[in-house]
């Protein structure tokens, strides 16, 4: 019995050292004809990705009393070759609400993204980011809005 359990784990040994054979040299193993078709099919790509281009990034709303509804426009435009898809439009607090459009925006045209900040509770200096989640190559694009609160006379 000692001799086919050595037996079978000779066999099975020598069988899992032959089926692995020449592992260390991968690379005699890669299609080349795949490797072109993929760099150049990436560069299509490359070429067809959406792009934004925005008015300004960065919208100064200077001084304003505490309580007031600071209110703004950003025109986006679509400068790639396919269309624009905006997918969220992520604020840092719920003082900061972006109205952006929900349907894709075809190569060349310009949609507004409407932004209110309520100044309540806020005071000095003040800065909020509004995030677009797009299908650029970059996935982003970061819109600020900033200036000062003036607390309210009490």
């Amino acid at each position: 019995m000692k001799n086919i359990t050595l037996s079978i784990a000779l066999v099975a040994t020598t069988l899992f050292m032959v089926s692995c054979g020449d592992a260390s040299n991968a690379s005699t193993k890669i299609n080349k004809e795949n490797v072109e078709t993929a760099k150049s099919r990436d560069a299509e790509i490359e070429k067809g990705v959406a792009s934004i281009s925005v008015d300004k990034k960065e919208y100064d709303f200077g001084t304003v009393t505490e309580g007031e509804i600071v209110e703004t426009t950003f025109k986006v435009t679509n400068s790639g070759k396919t269309d624009l898809v905006i997918t969220d439009a992520k604020v840092t607090c719920g003082c900061t609400v972006p109205v952006w459009p929900k349907a894709p925006i075809k190569p060349g045209e310009t949609k507004d993204i409407e932004v209110r900040f309520n100044t309540n509770g806020k005071k000095n200096r003040q800065q909020k980011n509004i995030t677009l989640v797009t299908n650029t190559a970059s996935g982003r694009e970061i819109l600020t809005l900033k200036g000062m609160v003036t607390p309210k006379a009490k």
